[in-house]
C-alpha cells in the first residue's frame, strides 16, 4: 500500500535518535519501483532519505547490503549511502541514511571525451577493483564464470516458456550463451545496477555537461561478485558509441589489471537481455502492465537487431567486393608493369651504334684507340707475326681504283715449294686480310688450294 511522505517522516524520525524532521519531500510511485522514498530535512538542516521495501524480497536485499556499505564507504572515492538507523513497525521495515550529494545522470546525454564521462568509466573502474573478500565478507553472492553463464541460460529457459520472446532474439542469445569462449573472465566486485539513475554527479557549472564530476552511487541492492560486464549494460544500450569509447577508455586505464577483451561483446548482451529480466520480474509479481510493455519492447528490439544485421550485411558484402575489385586492378597492373619495364630498360640500353640505320664498323672501330691511330688498336689485337711470313699486316693498303691488288697471285701450281704451308694473308685480292673476313683470329683458319686462272686467263 501507498505509504504518505508523513509517514515516511515519522519513520525515519523513529529509526535515527536526534533526527527532528522539519520538512519532507516524497517521490512518486512508478510501477516496478521496488521501495518507497522520501526526503526528509530535520532541525540541524541535515538531510536524509528514507526508504521502505514494498515487498518481503526487496526488504531482504535493502537490509542484506546494509553490512557491506560501511566497507565501501572507507574504499572508494565517491559517497555512498551508509544506513544510520533501521525502524520497523506496522508499515514495514525502513531503512535511514544521510542523502548522497548530486544529482542523478542521463547516460544518453553523457558527452563524449569529457572529464565527467571519463569520471564514469574511472569511478566503475575503482569498484571492480575491491578485493573480491570485501564482498564476501559482507555476504555478498559470489558467481564464477560458468555458473554466471548457466544462470543467464535458466532465466532464458523460462522466458522462453512465457511466449513473449521473439524466436529470433531467443536463438541469438542462446547462440551467444553457448559460445563458451566469450565466457572466460575472473569473477570481480560489481555494482550491479550501474545505471544513471544510480550515478550522483556535481557540476561547477549547470549548463555545462562537461563540468560535472561523479560524486556518489547508490542503489547496492545487487551488488554481488560476478561478470564486469554487467556494470556495462545501461552504458552499453544508451551511450552514445563516441562516449562509450571515452568510458571505456578511462576504465581501461584505471584498472590494476586489464580487462578481458570480450567484456564489450558480453555487455552488449547483458544489455539486450536485461528485457528479460524485467519480464521475468513482472510475470512474478502479477504486474499485467509491466508485462505487455516489456514485451512489446521485446518486440522493438527484435526489430532492431534485424535491421542492424541486414545492414551491416551490405556493408561487408560492399566491402568484399571492393576488395575484390582492387585486388584484380592489383593483378592487372603487375601483369603490365614487367613488359612495360622491359621496354624502358630496353630503350634506355640501346646504343646508336645498334640502330640498323648507322654505317657498318668492324668491331675494331668500335673501341677508343690509342694515341697512334687505327692500325696499332688492331696490332695490339692481333697475335704475333710468323718470322717466315714477317708481320702480316691487320689491313693491307687498298689500291687505287682500277689497279690490281698489291699482293702477289698465287702460282697456278699451287705454293712454291719453299713458301711455307699457310694461307697468305691475301689470297682473294680484295685487299683485305683473310683472318679478319667473316671470323675473328682467333679461328684456326684450314689450308685452302690452288686458284684457277681468272677470267683473263
Amino acid at each position: 500500500m501507498s505509504r504518505s511522505a508523513l509517514r515516511l517522516a515519522a519513520l525515519a524520525s523513529s529509526a535515527v535518535p536526534g533526527l527532528d524532521p522539519v520538512s519532507v519531500v516524497g517521490v512518486p510511485v512508478r510501477p516496478g519501483d521496488r521501495h518507497e522514498v522520501a526526503f526528509v530535512t530535520d532541525s540541524l538542516d541535515r538531510e536524509w532519505v528514507v526508504r521502505v521495501a514494498r515487498t518481503a524480497a526487496a526488504g531482504a536485499l535493502l537490509e542484506d547490503v546494509g553490512t557491506l556499505l560501511p566497507l565501501l564507504a572507507r574504499r572508494l572515492e565517491v559517497a555512498v549511502p551508509v544506513i544510520r538507523g533501521v525502524s520497523a513497525g506496522s508499515a514495514g521495515r525502513a531503512v535511514v541514511h544521510a542523502r548522497v550529494p548530486g544529482v542523478p545522470l542521463d547516460f544518453a546525454a553523457l558527452p563524449p571525451a569529457a572529464a565527467l564521462t571519463a569520471d564514469v568509466g574511472r569511478t566503475l573502474a575503482h569498484i571492480h577493483d575491491i578485493d573480491r573478500a570485501v564482498f564476501e565478507e559482507a555476504g555478498r553472492p559470489t558467481y564464477d564464470a560458468e555458473t554466471h553463464r548457466k544462470r543467464l541460460l535458466s532465466e532464458l529457459d523460462r522466458a522462453s516458456t512465457s511466449g513473449h520472446v521473439p524466436p529470433g532474439l531467443l536463438a541469438r542469445w542462446e547462440h551467444r550463451l553457448e559460445d563458451v569462449s566469450r565466457w572466460r573472465f575472473a569473477p570481480t566486485p560489481v555494482h550491479g545496477s550501474y545505471a544513471g539513475s544510480h550515478v550522483l554527479a556535481g557540476f561547477a557549472d549547470q549548463d555545462d555537461a562537461g563540468s560535472g564530476r561523479v560524486l556518489g552511487v547508490v542503489g547496492w541492492e545487487q551488488a554481488r561478485v560476478g561478470d564486469p560486464a554487467d556494470d556495462f549494460a545501461e552504458l552499453v544500450g544508451r551511450t552514445d558509441r563516441t562516449a562509450l569509447d571515452t568510458v571505456l577508455e578511462a576504465y581501461t586505464q584505471s584498472r590494476t589489471e586489464p580487462p578481458d577483451p570480450n567484456l564489450p561483446a558480453r555487455a552488449r548482451l547483458a544489455a539486450e537481455m536485461s528485457l528479460v529480466h524485467r519480464l521475468l520480474a513482472a510475470l512474478s509479481a502479477g504486474e499485467t502492465r509491466l508485462v505487455e510493455h516489456a514485451s512489446a519492447r521485446l518486440q522493438e528490439l527484435d526489430e532492431r537487431i534485424r535491421e542492424a544485421e541486414e545492414l551491416a550485411r551490405a556493408e561487408r558484402l560492399e566491402a568484399e567486393r571492393a576488395a575484390m575489385r582492387e585486388r584484380h586492378r592489383a593483378r592487372l597492373e603487375a601483369a603490365a608493369q614487367p613488359s612495360v619495364q622491359g621496354v624502358q630498360v630496353a630503350a634506355a640500353e640501346r646504343r646508336p651504334e645498334d640502330e640498323a640505320t648507322q654505317p657498318f664498323a668492324p668491331p675494331s672501330a668500335r673501341l677508343e684507340p690509342e694515341p697512334g691511330g687505327l692500325r696499332q688498336a688492331d696490332a695490339a689485337l692481333d697475335p704475333p707475326g710468323d718470322a717466315s711470313l714477317g708481320e702480316a699486316p691487320h689491313l693491307a693498303e687498298r689500291s687505287p681504283a682500277g689497279a690490281p691488288a698489291a699482293t702477289a697471285s698465287p702460282s697456278p701450281t699451287g705454293p712454291s715449294p719453299s713458301s711455307p704451308d699457310r694461307v697468305r694473308p691475301d689470297e682473294d685480292g680484295d685487299a683485305v686480310d683473310d683472318r679478319h673476313e667473316g671470323a675473328s683470329h682467333f679461328v684456326t683458319l684450314q689450308r685452302r688450294g690452288p686458284r684457277g686462272p681468272g677470267p683473263d686467263a
